[in-house]
């Protein structure tokens, strides 16, 4: 019996000690695109999450706790994402980060709204927070305030009467298009060819047919990524020569890549670029070219900021806990002076999505290159 004591007052120091362990760190569930069509966007924003997540951890971490992460591939598929979804609430995470593609987060955000989960997301739909999910935090901007900047440029700058479309049939895509039509004709423009296209297209050549035909001033052009590139390529082909505009995936990074000389004259409106004229964003640009030896895009932005916004927010109200970091980060301003990393200041209105200053943009010489300064809906 006198054998069994010092046993007993291990396995009760164990016990007591895997709790306080388990509270040294701060547990996050990526829920992003790894794999299938959308996996340019989620490997970018994995990879600025990483990277940050790498510098605060070097630092000292989160009122003294480290940030470990789970990541979880959502295949590009919704019902995939819901099922992971689920995986991060059974992990009791402090926060899920993803999906960035629309379809897949308004499904997976009901599971980690009923767990009251801080869900964070790069996906646009205006949907998505429109839908009244208080745990939802956009690191994007929301098409509905990002389409009636892309009208009125078009209206007032490029004098547009008639603007015909091509957009992506999802509901990221269809999302768009609904909002720009909407802002265009508050400003007196009007709908010519309206063309569907489907994820994933390659062949975008009748599509470009039908806008040639049509007899609008410019194209407003609303697709993924990879779409948007064979898009151009084929504008570019067919001698397209009027105007082309969109927004952030019509210009990212990923989409100059793969267009190559076919992007130079999109223009865009986006709320992130690394070409953005701020010491915090070239030197953010810096060390994500030296970490992955490409540029970040977008969505690389969007994922080194979600730690860091943990961070200033949690640090704030002085604790870690999801409930109150969920209610406490709506309209709190964040500024980079307190937090370089954030790269933008930042105020997130009660619906989840951010206010901050955006960037009207033109694809040169296989870069953005920054037109103008678009300022903050609300300043802060």
């Amino acid at each position: 019996m006198k054998k069994s004591i010092p046993l007993v007052a291990g396995l009760i120091a164990l016990a007591l000690q895997g709790p306080a362990h388990a509270q040294q760190t701060i547990k996050i569930a990526n829920l992003l695109e790894l794999t299938g069509p959308i996996a340019s966007a989620g490997t970018n924003y994995r990879n600025g999450l990483e990277l940050a997540i790498k510098e605060i951890n070097a630092s000292g971490g989160i009122l003294g706790r480290k940030i470990e992460t789970e990541m979880l591939d959502t295949q590009s598929n919704p019902g995939v994402a819901k099922a992971m979804a689920s995986k991060a609430v059974d992990m009791d995470v402090f926060a899920a980060v993803g999906p960035t593609f629309s379809g897949a987060m308004v499904v997976s955000a009901n599971e980690t709204r009923r767990a009251e989960i801080p869900n964070f997301t790069g996906a646009a739909a205006a949907s998505i927070t429109n839908q009244g999910n208080p745990y939802v935090i956009r690191t994007n901007a929301t098409q509905a305030t990002a389409m009636p900047k892309v009208a009125r440029y078009m209206a007032e700058t490029l004098k547009a009467k008639t603007v015909d479309i091509i957009y992506i049939n999802s509901d990221f895509g269809k999302g768009g298009r609904d909002e720009f039509i909407k802002a265009a004709k508050a400003l007196g423009m009007t709908i010519g060819a309206d063309v569907s296209t489907d994820q994933a297209q390659v062949d975008f050549s009748s599509a470009v047919v039908k806008v040639k035909q049509a007899t609008g001033d410019v194209l407003f052009a609303y697709t993924n990524e990879e779409e948007s590139a064979r898009l151009l390529r084929e504008l570019r082909k067919q001698g397209y020569s009027k105007p082309v505009m969109g927004d952030t995936t019509l210009v990212s990074q990923k989409t100059i890549e793969l267009a190559g000389d076919a992007a130079n004259g999109a223009l865009g409106v986006v709320p992130l670029t690394a070409d953005a004229p701020t010491d915090a964003m070239r030197a953010f640009d810096k060390k994500y070219f030296e970490a992955y030896k490409i540029r970040s895009d977008h969505n690389g932005i969007q994922g080194y900021t979600v730690p860091y916004i943990i961070k200033a927010v949690s640090e704030k109200i002085g604790k870690v806990d999801r409930k109150e970091f969920a209610a406490k980060i709506k309209n709190m301003p964040l500024y980079v002076k307190e937090y370089p990393g954030l790269l933008m200041d930042v105020k997130f209105n009660t619906a989840g999505d951010p206010d901050r200053v955006s960037y009207l943009v033109e694809v040169k010489n296989g870069k953005q290159q920054v037109l103008e300064t678009l300022p903050a809906t609300n300043a802060f």
